[in-house]
């Protein structure tokens, strides 16, 4: 790992700074294009002006000379000739101002261009630059526990280096041993349920940490694999009233005026765990129901009734269809409902049957129930499900 690691971080460091001068030497070519640019626009900007002047300043000049010229031609010759040569001397003479010439800028007026290069750049940039980057011994986070759930795995993770003012934590997972890592959260918890997991299939993870008011993150922590045996949970498909989700992990009760308890497609359900309802919340009614129960039913309406317990969208808790004294809070939208069970009571079990005892605790809204359950033969697992009388109720089951 050391080995492997040393080289890695050696590829990454190199290539990182290898961008990154090719990067600064196409900014510094960028800058200087435009500096060059610049000098060439006030180049041609001043000197038009200039030579324009010039240009009218020798115009000028040849002008007189040519009527210098022609005076001098109508002084030679006879007398005829020079009165006639003189008079239209004197003429165009007195059409050509040759005291008046163009306004030449004064010296201080004409641009003198120049560079000025700051070498304070080169101090600024050195200081940047033997600040850039760290090499870490060990992530400051790292992977600490993989809890198997049906169709997921619970990723937990832990601060190694304690004085890390840890904000914000990013997990990514990717399934095998090659292709990209995905983010799969974001957040400030140090824990996160990660669904849609196919069964006996590894996954890789890793963690990484952003500091109190940093931008960048940490380097990443060590890739674990992580796999799940369990099957998901899903809900029955097919049942009028009910619409499901493509993996069937979300059931929406639809505008449909049949009534009836939508099961799990199979009793997913294992003493140990923890199944947990999420939901979006519709009108209430004293009858809906979330919970556990022996076997499906075809008859009734919902799962208070025997060999079930469920907690109803107002709060109420029914064992075997009775009603216990405490209470929950109602069901709100985004809120979890989970049910935990263990066994603290086995009877024996045979062909005839036998009897169990569960322990079961029922949380919602930050308040728990604890009850026992008493069921009169040995079941290995249960099944899930729900009845809602008005539509709207949403559920995710995990």
């Amino acid at each position: 790992q050391v080995k492997d690691s040393a080289a890695l971080t050696r590829d990454v460091l190199e290539q990182h700074f290898r961008d990154l001068k090719g990067t600064l030497q196409k900014l510094l070519d960028e800058r200087l294009l435009s500096l060059l640019q610049e000098v060439d626009a006030i180049e041609q900007e001043s000197i038009q002006p200039l030579d324009e002047c010039q240009k009218l300043i020798e115009q000028g000049v040849s002008t007189a000379d040519d009527l210098l010229r022609e005076g001098e031609s109508a002084v030679d010759g006879d007398v005829a000739q020079q009165n006639e040569k003189l008079c239209n001397f004197t003429k165009k003479a007195l059409h050509i101002q040759l005291d008046s010439l163009p306004e030449v800028p004064s010296l201080v007026d004409v641009p003198c261009l120049s560079a000025q290069l700051d070498d304070c750049l080169l101090t600024i940039l050195k200081n940047q630059i033997f600040r850039h980057g760290t090499v870490a011994s060990r992530p400051p986070v790292q992977l600490e526990e993989f809890v198997e759930k049906p169709g997921g795995i619970l990723v937990r993770w832990c601060k190694v280096e304690e004085e890390f003012p840890a904000q914000d934590y990013r997990l990514q997972c990717r399934r095998g041993a090659a292709g990209p890592f995905e983010d799969v959260y974001v957040g400030s918890d140090t824990e996160f349920m990660v669904l849609h997991m196919d069964p006996h299939v590894e996954y890789q993870f890793r963690v990484c940490a952003r500091g109190d008011g940093r931008r960048e993150w940490s380097p990443w922590s060590v890739p674990q694999s992580g796999h799940t045996t369990l099957v998901p949970h899903e809900w029955t498909a097919g049942l009028e009233g009910y619409s499901l989700s493509s993996r069937r992990n979300i059931a929406l009760r639809n505008d449909s005026q049949s009534c009836g308890v939508l099961y799990s497609k199979a009793p997913t359900y294992f003493c140990g765990q923890t199944l947990t309802f999420r939901q979006t919340v519709g009108q209430a009614d004293r009858r809906d129901s979330l919970g556990l129960c022996v076997e499906q039913r075809s008859d009734g309406d919902s799962l208070q009734r025997d060999r079930a317990v469920c907690i109803s969208t107002n709060g109420a808790v029914f064992v075997n269809g009775k009603e216990m004294t405490n209470q929950l809070p109602a069901v709100t939208s985004g809120s979890t409902v989970t049910f935990d069970m263990e066994v603290v009571q086995l009877g024996p079990c045979s062909s005839e049957g036998g009897n169990v005892k569960l322990r079961v605790t029922i949380s919602s809204n930050n308040r728990e129930v604890v009850f026992d359950w008493v069921l009169d033969q040995c079941c290995g697992s249960l099944y899930f499900g729900c009845s809602f009388s008005y539509p709207g109720w949403k559920v995710l089951v995990f």
